[in-house]
């Protein structure tokens, strides 16, 4: 039979169409046996049903919204990829949108899908505390990379991989540093500034920062120029992108990495094992926070709003040592001495 329809399974399984309907769109109020005497119709004919006709009746869409800050930033593309997955094992459709950077757009796409989706995963969100505490008290929100009290979250852990950081360079001898800072609305630039200067100050390592800088590439030049400014050995930069400018820029300026000046980044993007040389980093597995992240939305639509808990989870970083970061010029290690 080509494309039956929900009239011919009711008509094969002997019951209403209405009963057929609460079948796919609230089994839980039909009796055990009609429901799978109505499943046996359905699989023997081939009927799928719409998603749209089930919607109406489940007020359900087996959809999730991702809104990315930027998309084109490798450092999404696995978080991407370990939410699809677990999505698509949930039954769930994903539907990726991209923010650029603007938290006026991430705004306006929430709202224009509001109704169209089931939920939303906000990556790295650029709006402010009580917004995000707002949207998720009116629409089921898990935010990823980004912390807010009350709001289901999971992030990869800045703070212990940020001491990391420090303390591999100041075990190459380096007694500065400088942080290129991210974009003033980052919870995690500011939580990876904090991390940092917390840990120089520990281990006796000078810490300056400077910026803000758009997290990109073309951005690394403005940025080396600043870091070398500072007469800090070592540079730490927001993210990966940014961190490779860096490289470009100091190349251009026969500034020697690792010897002159050692250079780290944040997200271990694929690009990381690419550039010249290759690039230290504090990465981790970005999948498992896209499929953590899933899992926590998908069990919070199977509750009532009022009992949904709020899991705030923390995921291990680890760094990743490269050619990037090396001993101390002479003269910094003469000083630490």
């Amino acid at each position: 039979m080509a494309n039956p329809t929900i009239y011919d399974v009711a008509r094969a399984a002997g019951v209403a169409t209405s009963t057929v309907s609460r079948v796919f769109g609230k089994p839980g109020r039909i009796a055990d046996a009609t429901r799978d005497r109505v499943l046996q119709a359905a699989r023997e004919l081939g009927y799928e049903p719409n998603p749209h006709a089930r919607a109406l009746t489940s007020q359900r869409t087996q959809t999730i919204a991702m809104i990315v800050s930027d998309i084109t930033n490798p450092h999404f593309f696995e978080l991407i990829r370990g939410a699809e997955m677990r999505a698509k094992a949930a039954a769930y459709t994903l539907v990726l949108v991209n923010a650029e950077e603007s938290t006026r757009m991430e705004l306006e796409q929430v709202r224009r899908l509001t109704r169209s989706v089931d939920g939303f995963l906000l990556a790295a969100s650029r709006q402010p505390d009580d917004k995000l505490a707002d949207l998720a008290a009116a629409r089921p929100v898990v935010l990823i990379n980004r912390r807010v009290e009350g709001v289901a979250s999971v992030v990869l852990e800045p703070w212990e991989g940020s001491r990391q950081i420090v303390a591999h360079l100041a075990s190459l001898g380096h007694t500065s540093l400088v942080y290129l800072a991210g974009p003033t609305n980052s919870w995690m630039a500011a939580s990876r500034w904090t991390a940092l200067r917390d840990a120089a100050a520990e281990l006796g390592v000078r810490a300056v920062r400077t910026g803000p800088y758009t997290p990109t590439v073309s951005s690394g030049g403005a940025a080396a120029d600043a870091a070398i400014g500072t007469g800090a050995t070592a540079i730490v930069a927001h993210n990966d992108l940014l961190a490779i400018g860096v490289l470009r820029r100091l190349a251009d300026r026969s500034v020697r990495v690792p010897e002159d000046v050692s250079v780290v980044g944040f997200d271990d993007i694929f690009a990381a094992d690419l550039c010249t040389p290759t690039l230290t980093t504090l990465g981790g597995a970005h999948s498992d926070v896209g499929r953590a992240a899933v899992e926590i939305l998908v069990e919070s639509l199977g509750q009532p709003r009022s009992s949904t808990p709020s899991p705030q989870i923390v995921l291990p970083s680890q760094l990743v040592l490269r050619a990037s970061t090396g001993t101390a010029p002479a003269g910094e290690r003469t000083t630490q001495r």
